[in-house]
């Protein structure tokens, strides 16, 4: 009887061993899996890990991508928009507009049987100052007054990826500006001999200048939410520099130093078909200024 007893016994306690152990596992799984929310919750949030007080610390922000493809993606989105509007082809008709006005009409570009694109030049020069805040005014003026800045500068790319991209989308519209200027050398030079060494030296100032504009232009844009007043702010203070070597005799001994602040002293020196190493570093400069301003304006926008 005994032994039929423990005969009856043991597969009754094999079956409540293999019953229990599925259950040991899933409890097991449960537990796991409340330690993990128990340790996601202990993890401070970002906001959290902000030092205590009035201002917010610097966030840590990484970037996800290479440097080139963050930036070439801001810049073709940032280019992009200027033709998803009319802001885009009411620069370039205007700017083409002037310039052929400029240069066609009193038939500046023929002299004594020569061909000259100095008097164009000269024109495009004197536009700069002008079409290049137009251009750059609504680099960041725009995302500040819609809001979408603070956005773009928490999405996971650095401050110099969103600063060159947007600086880069608008070089990109004012390069289309000069390039389609190129239609006129050709059709002056089959109205008398052109020399080309200048031609070549002139649209190397152009680009060079208009460059320093626009870098200056987006610096502006990033201290204001308004884009009418990043424009004539940009405008006023970029058409002063222009006219500094047109003011000379008024400045004495300080001449020399306000004419190297001047950047139609440098585009002049270069149109000439004169590549000199201090007019690159001239306006290298500036564009590196400007734009180191740029990321300092939106550096301290995570500390306000």
């Amino acid at each position: 009887m005994s032994e039929n007893e423990s005969k009856t016994e043991a597969p009754e306690a094999s079956a409540s061993e293999e019953t229990a152990a599925p259950e040991a596992e899933a409890q097991g799984g449960d537990d796991k899996a409340l330690a993990d929310v128990a340790a996601r919750e202990e993890k401070p949030s970002a906001a959290e890990a902000r030092p205590a007080g009035g201002g917010a610390g610097p966030v840590v922000r990484g970037s996800v991508g290479s440097f080139f493809s963050n930036t070439s993606t801001i810049a073709s989105r940032e280019f992009g928009s200027y033709f998803s509007s009319a802001l885009g082809y009411i620069v370039i008709g205007m700017f083409l507009l002037l310039v052929g006005f400029l240069v066609f009409f009193p038939f500046a570009f023929l002299v004594i049987g020569k061909a000259s694109l100095q008097p164009m030049f000269n024109s495009i020069s004197w536009l700069l100052p002008l079409i290049s805040p137009a251009i750059a005014m609504r680099t960041f003026a725009e995302e500040k007054r819609t809001g979408t800045l603070e956005m773009l500068i928490t999405q996971p790319v650095r401050d110099w990826e969103v600063i060159l991209g947007k600086y880069l989308g608008a070089l990109g519209l004012l390069a289309v500006c000069i390039t389609a200027t190129l239609t006129y050398p050709f059709a002056i030079s089959r109205m008398g001999e052109l020399d080309w060494g200048p031609v070549i030296g002139g649209y190397i100032g152009l680009f060079l200048g208009g460059a320093s504009y626009v870098a200056f232009g987006v610096m502006v844009s990033s201290y204001t939410k308004d884009q009418i007043t990043a424009f004539f702010v940009a405008f006023i203070v970029g058409a002063l520099f222009f006219l500094l070597n047109k003011a000379l005799i008024f400045f004495g001994g300080a001449a020399t130093v306000l004419e190297y602040l001047c950047p139609d002293y440098h585009f002049t020196s270069i149109a000439r078909g004169v590549i000199d190493a201090r007019n690159i570093i001239y306006f290298v400069s500036v564009i590196s200024v400007s734009l180191m301003a740029t990321a300092r304006s939106l550096d301290s926008r995570r500390w306000s």
